[in-house]
């Protein structure tokens, strides 16, 4: 007696064998398309996720463009402010500028400038303080005249060292006075770009 593969189907009808052979075959598919679900249910959270990040995003992208004429507002704000800050504080000598200026005043004052000998600046941390040297003949009233009109000046001037001395003989002519004085100012220290390092 041969043995064999048994199905238990032998001298079942054929249509009872028909049966069972769709209902396997419906149980593969079945599974197959379960699995196939399954893997596109996945998919589908996944693709969910990444469409609410984006849609955080762009809720982000469009709040931000909301803010950007109060953002423009706010850095043209603080660019008037810079400018009139670089006015008192500024990041250049201009001694040509300051020269003519005090020429100005002198020649207004009715004074004699003798000497204007800018020096060496120092450092002093985020500005620089630099002294210049002067000296001129002139009067009381107009030396005070003098100060006066300095202080006006957009940029800080400090006046310090004064000293005053009294002009007598026939050359001092109207010039009651010689005044020496140090005028100092202050520059803002511009920070240097960092160099970009090399990727």
């Amino acid at each position: 007696m041969a043995s064999g593969f048994q199905t238990g189907l032998e001298g079942k009808p054929w249509y009872v064998a028909a049966a069972v052979a769709v209902l396997i075959a419906g149980a593969v598919v079945g599974a197959t398309h379960f699995l196939k679900l399954e893997d596109i249910r996945n998919n589908i959270k996944k693709e969910e996720k990444k469409l609410a990040k984006l849609q955080k995003k762009i809720d982000e992208g469009r709040s931000a463009q909301r803010s950007l004429p109060q953002f423009r507002e706010e850095v043209g704000r603080l660019e008037l402010e810079l400018d009139k800050l670089l006015r008192v504080l500024p990041s250049r000598r201009n001694t040509e500028d300051l020269l003519r200026r005090v020429r100005t005043l002198t020649e207004q004052g009715d004074f004699k400038l003798l000497r204007f000998t800018p020096r060496r600046r120092s450092d002093r941390g985020f500005y620089y303080e630099w002294p210049i040297q002067i000296r001129l003949d002139g009067t009381y009233h107009n030396l005070a005249l003098f100060f006066d009109r300095v202080s006006q000046f957009s940029r800080i001037i400090n006046i310090e060292g004064l000293r005053v001395n009294s002009k007598r003989g026939k050359n001092a002519g109207s010039h009651t006075i010689s005044a020496n004085f140090t005028m100092k100012t202050y520059l803002y220290i511009e920070q240097e770009p960092e160099d970009e390092e090399d990727g």
